[in-house]
């Protein structure tokens, strides 16, 4: 999953990097709103935390991307280590790829709870998540019984257009230089996920945070 590391100082970096003035997150939200997500706003990083761990059931088998956002908001730590949870990642950290794929990608793809982040969210109301392996993209399209992002309002954009040129421009060269640091590869946008609607009630919760918040 495309996760966060040093901004690089370009026009881009300026334009996808500042967090939206309150008409365009009030725009987007209610566009999301009536394209059948739930939609929550949020100041900082620690009221994001606090309401996405409100909206998971205790014992709830649960499951995230890499995540810069969850990381900083403290999300991540929560899932892992309270107690509260079933999470998913620890488990599969310790099975054998090579004799349990089976196993490992039907876990990982319907969990009750799936929790991550988007590259780009439009003000008509779409979402634009992109990867490189995409292991997140099946559970957001419709694998897990709940979504929740949580979304720095920096990734706001005009259109599909715009949302495309901010992955392209913006959020993979900062992916590709972190997953070169940390695993010796490079990364690829290799597959692009666009929800425009979520047709089940309840199931797509996005957590507008106003500020900037992962790439």
């Amino acid at each position: 999953m495309i996760t966060e590391t040093h901004r690089p100082e370009t026009r881009s970096s300026d334009r996808f990097a500042t967090p939206a003035d309150d008409v365009r997150v009030r725009r987007a939200a209610s566009a999301l709103e009536a394209n059948g997500f739930n939609v929550l706003r949020a100041r900082d990083a620690a009221e994001a935390r606090r309401m996405v761990l409100e909206l998971i059931p205790d014992g709830a088998t649960v499951h995230h991307g890499a995540s810069q956002t969850l990381d900083v908001t403290g999300i991540t730590e929560e899932l892992e280590s309270s107690g509260r949870y079933d999470p998913i990642g620890p488990r599969i950290r310790g099975m054998d790829r090579s004799t349990q794929g089976l196993e490992i990608r039907r876990l990982t793809a319907t969990p009750d709870v799936m929790l991550g982040s988007v590259h780009a969210v439009t003000e008509a109301g779409s979402l634009l998540a992109a990867s490189m392996g995409g292991s997140q993209l099946a559970p957001y399209a419709a694998g897990a019984g709940r979504v929740i992002l949580v979304v720095g309002s920096q990734k706001i954009v005009t259109d599909l257009d715009e949302g495309l040129r901010r992955i392209d421009e913006y959020a993979f060269p900062l992916e590709d230089a972190r997953a070169f640091e940390a695993y010796g590869i490079h990364s690829g946008v290799n597959k692009v996920l666009i929800i425009n609607r979520e047709i089940v009630p309840g199931r797509i919760t996005v957590v507008l945070v106003d500020e900037a918040l992962g790439f």
